[in-house]
């Protein structure tokens, strides 16, 4: 049910450790104006749906269907999104859901936290987000990162993303953090769209001025600041809070490796210059008492992910470092759904913590992958 990719032992042990044990879902939806790039992203149809996709998601996510939906899942070109593996396993697990806007242009229609942050704009400006909004993100991380571990103490934290075009801006980050990402992250599109993601990234690096700076001391705060989006700095704050005392599931693919390299950038001292004092006294006493725990922290996708062949998340996940990559073993290929079948084609593959979820549903429920796929199908049964 679970293939482990790399850092075979370190992913072997935590999902023995994890076995069995609760786990809940927060799942950080945020905005970059990069994701209406037209061509972009397959996650709606046009820019103009790409807009609501994380609010549909959302509200899918906590509410399954319902008659009437304030935000519908948007059309996709082919095949469904991801929220409909993750929504099954909430549904039938009863997992606790905690949902996170770290940057919409309009709030969700289902309760949300909000972390006070702001939508991206694009990266090809080299001027994503305000220096002070990325910071504020990153101590709200650290510290619902924290308040989560404490909500399942024997458990793990699974931290999940909705961002449409976050696999571009996840390239951006990589790159500027000096990891040989270009031609190895995913897509939703069938081929990954490299060219025009590398060219994006080249254009939003170049505007910031990053050339210069690679050879000097890389800040990730100014990195998110000029080419990043507010999902993945919440993101990183949270895996550090929480991995100080229980597993982390990043239930994602390219883009939580890209938050796992980032959370590794600012776990060193100097990185954290510039937080407000009293929140970088009480992160230097956690790094002297615990500093974070990567031996905690797992990447969990699906296997449309990790095995695309027109990607390398594998050899991404190695380039990263020393991050376990694991992948549900689900096929869609049984399927009577075409639209699930799609995800066969390379239409799609992850979002919304759907791999991890699927996981999940192994490791808590002992599911394998023909009951999960029955429970997604009664789901989407429910809509037919």
């Amino acid at each position: 049910m679970i293939r482990i990719y790399t850092q075979f032992i370190q992913g072997n042990q935590w999902l023995q450790q994890y076995r069995g044990q609760p786990p809940l879902l927060a799942c950080i939806l945020g905005f970059t104006e990069t994701g209406l790039i037209p061509g972009i992203s397959a996650a709606g149809a046009t820019p103009e749906d790409r807009k609501y996709t994380a609010i549909a998601d959302a509200e899918f996510l906590v509410n399954g269907f319902s008659p009437n939906p304030q935000y519908p899942l948007p059309p996709l070109d082919a095949g469904a999104s991801p929220v409909l593996i993750s929504r099954a396993v909430v549904e039938a697990c009863q997992l606790p859901v905690y949902l996170f806007n770290a940057g919409l242009p309009q709030p969700p229609a289902v309760p949300a936290i909000n972390l006070g942050g702001l939508p991206a704009d694009c990266l090809t400006t080299g001027k994503a987000l305000p220096i002070s909004t990325v910071k504020q993100l990153f101590e709200q991380g650290l510290t619902w990162g924290q308040k989560l571990a404490t909500i399942t103490p024997s458990g793990y934290v699974m931290i999940a993303e909705c961002v449409v075009g976050g696999t571009t801006t996840a390239l951006s980050v990589l790159t500027g953090l000096g990891i040989a990402a270009i031609g190895k992250v995913n897509s939703s599109h069938p081929h990954c769209n490299h060219r025009q993601k590398a060219e994006i990234v080249r254009m939003g690096l170049q505007q910031a001025g990053w050339e210069t700076k690679l050879a000097e001391f890389i800040d990730p705060f100014e990195l998110v600041a000029a080419v990043g989006d507010p999902m993945q700095i919440t993101a990183a704050g949270m895996v550090i809070g929480a991995s100080q005392s229980v597993g982390v599931l990043l239930a994602g693919g390219t883009q939580m490796l890209a938050v796992y390299a980032l959370a590794r950038a600012l776990a060193s001292i100097q990185a954290c210059r510039g937080v407000p004092w009293h929140v970088w006294e009480a992160y230097r006493r956690s790094l002297d008492s615990f500093a974070w725990q990567p031996k905690q922290v797992v990447v969990g996708t699906t296997r449309w992910v990790a095995d695309d062949p027109t990607g390398d998340t594998v050899g991404l996940a190695r380039s990263v470092g020393d991050v376990p990559l694991l992948a549900t073993d689900l096929s869609f290929t049984q399927s009577s759904y075409p639209q699930l079948r799609a995800y066969e084609q390379g239409y799609v593959k992850e979002g919304v913590g759907a791999g991890g979820c699927a996981i999940a549903s192994h490791l808590y429920h002992g599911w394998n992958t023909t009951r999960l796929l029955q429970a997604i199908e009664a789901l989407l049964a429910q809509h037919h």
